[in-house]
């Protein structure tokens, strides 16, 4: 069930809330009810899979019991591993099981031994990101910095509930423990929760789902059809949808989240300011990218303080960062390039980037996330490496045919616009400019009413049926 689908935003939603708020001062009834309506969510559009995301459940629950209650450290590291061993494979026998067999099948055939042969693996919906999610819970029961839970509703609704669920931001249970043992949402969080939403919903329908069709139209063209400029139109317009995409689904789950009452983590900090790869992982998808400085860097390196050691540190910690986003070495070679230039960083290349100014330092990063954005949505690795030659010169013998301006019509120009405006982080000054000018109450008034057009566009494109599933979904 999509957050920007009429069922969730007309049935599911109305009818949920309506019921929470109705049960909010009695928070274990309150958390029971989202526990089953997030496990309906769920089963709406995964009813086969259901049972994948409760033996996630239940089992990191008792992983984290086991964790807790063993006396000796042998059998604490023993809960441990078992938990991270279950849950990654878990993700691996549904995300990578064909990745793997297809590999080992060229390995075969060069062998001239006989390929091994499976029938395609599903994958269900949201994976990635409740698997990490659970594994958090029993690593931080494990390092004392979160508590243990006793009651496995808690721990249910935990991992499954539904704003978070399908596509993050993956929330530490330490962030939330409080709030789901006790928590009372007031008409603020349900207030600030809806203008979240809003936001998110405007960013995914009217500025992501607006560029899809011209990024996949022109990643859709065979290298001989592709001239420069189109090539770069194209990465730049999946650019932006990615961002917008991405970045709207986080801001409608933290909105939904707060309508509950609950506080979820920022996901997204204006990535296209970044003077730096590194700030850059500081920005983007930072819940991903914290979980993996803090569980898969920091181990990598404890104890070791040597810049080789951080350096293999920051090439495992991107392998595997592409891996997660994929079963496809496009998103592998996708994560290494940006392992390469956070390492590149590290040495006199980035102090020389720094001392530049900060116009040539963004321009840099940007350059750099854009063109490594072909990997991220190229079909295979011939196709990203045949786009990045066009990209950089090579002018396709039917490329004519298919000029840039062919694909830049006034929606295309406006929402590309309006992406790359609302892609900064200058609103915050506008608003503290604005309320100095005009005063609270008209900025509040012009607040709404923007809130309300936004929304009202969006419902008129959800009507028309020109939405996408988002781009996350897949991971």
């Amino acid at each position: 069930m999509l957050f920007s689908s009429p069922t969730f935003l007309v049935y599911f939603l109305p009818v949920v809330l309506a019921v929470a708020l109705l049960l909010r001062h009695r928070v274990g009834l309150q958390n029971l009810f989202l526990l089953f309506a997030s496990l309906f969510f769920y089963a709406w559009g995964e009813f086969d899979h259901t049972v994948v995301l409760l033996a996630s459940m239940f089992a990191n629950y008792g992983f984290g019991l086991g964790v807790h209650t063993s006396r000796s450290p042998a059998s604490r590291r023993g809960w441990l591993v078992l938990a991270v061993v279950f849950n990654l494979a878990l993700l691996g026998g549904f995300k990578y099981a064909n990745f793997l067999v297809d590999n080992l099948n060229v390995v075969l055939a060069a062998s001239g031994m006989e390929p091994i042969e499976i029938d395609p693996v599903h994958l269900p919906i949201g994976i990635s990101f409740f698997t990490f999610q659970a594994m958090t819970y029993v690593i931080d029961v494990y390092r004392g910095d979160a508590p243990v839970e006793h009651n496995p509703l808690r721990v249910g609704l935990y991992i499954a509930l539904f704003p978070q669920l399908i596509a993050g931001p993956i929330v530490r249970y330490r962030a939330v423990a409080i709030q789901i043992r006790e928590r009372l949402a007031s008409v603020e969080d349900l207030a600030v929760g809806v203008r979240r939403f809003v936001v998110g919903l405007g960013k995914k329908v009217l500025i992501a789902d607006s560029l899809a069709p011209t990024a996949d139209a022109i990643f859709a063209l065979s290298s001989g059809e592709l001239a420069p400029a189109t090539a770069w139109l194209g990465v730049i317009c999946f650019g932006i949808q990615v961002y917008f995409d991405f970045s709207g689904y986080s801001d409608m789950a933290i909105g939904l989240g707060r309508m509950f009452g609950f506080h979820f983590p920022e996901n997204f900090n204006a990535p296209y300011t970044s003077r730096s790869l590194q700030e850059f992982w500081r920005r983007w998808h930072m819940s991903l990218s914290f979980w993996f400085r803090d569980y898969v860097y920091v181990p990598l390196v404890a104890g070791r303080h040597s810049a080789a050691r951080g350096v293999y540190a920051l090439f495992v910690v991107f392998f595997l960062c592409g891996l997660w986003h994929g079963a496809n070495w496009n998103f592998v070679m996708w994560g290494v390039v940006h392992g390469a230039f956070v390492a590149l960083e590290r040495t006199p290349f980035g102090t020389f980037i720094h001392g530049k100014g900060r116009p040539l330092a963004r321009i840099y990063t940007l350059f750099v996330i854009f063109v490594a954005f072909v990997f991220f949505r190229a079909s295979d690795l011939p196709h990203a490496l045949d786009y990045l030659a066009v990209m950089f010169g090579r002018v396709g013998e039917a490329s004519a045919a298919y000029p840039a301006t062919l694909y830049l019509d006034a929606a295309v120009v406006f929402w590309l616009a309006a992406g790359i405006a609302f892609s900064g982080d200058w609103m915050s000054g506008f608003r503290v400019n604005l309320r100095g000018a005009a005063g609270a109450l008209r900025f509040a008034a012009f607040r709404y009413v923007a809130l309300a057009w936004v929304f009202f566009a969006s419902a008129v494109s959800l009507v028309a049926g020109t939405n996408t599933p988002f781009v996350y979904f897949r991971f």
